[in-house]
């Protein structure tokens, strides 16, 4: 899994050290060497496991599709974000984080009483 773009839908074998990386950053953080740019690209879709070749050259809106089976993987990358919230358990299970911030209803209120001094003494 990328860390780098989390919807990542092809892996892509470098052609400078013919390994497999999830994007271009995964490669730069792995090796001690750059990227080297061709004209044509190794993939291998993440959806059926089915390596393929594309000519870069000449790319169209038909080569987005995976050719074995006609998965969409060039979309828009899913980057992480940095987001503030509350770990814990499912409350539905453990509620043990939740607060109950209601308050408790006085039993000897009423809409008709006055006075509720002489009750309580």
């Amino acid at each position: 899994m990328c860390k780098h773009i989390l919807n990542a839908q092809v892996a892509i074998r470098a052609p400078c050290c013919k390994q497999w990386y999830d994007c271009a950053e995964c490669h730069a953080e792995k090796e001690d060497h750059r990227l080297r740019k061709t004209n044509e690209m190794a993939f291998m879709c993440k959806k059926c496991k089915k390596a393929f070749r594309k000519d870069m050259t000449a790319y169209e809106e038909s080569d987005e599709y995976c050719p074995h089976c006609d998965n969409h993987y060039v979309i828009e990358a899913k980057t992480p974000q940095a987001a503030i919230g509350v770990e814990g358990d499912d409350p539905r299970i453990n509620s043990k984080l939740l607060k109950d911030e209601r308050v408790k209803e006085d039993k000897f209120r009423s809409l008709f009483a006055q006075d509720t001094t002489d009750r309580l003494g």
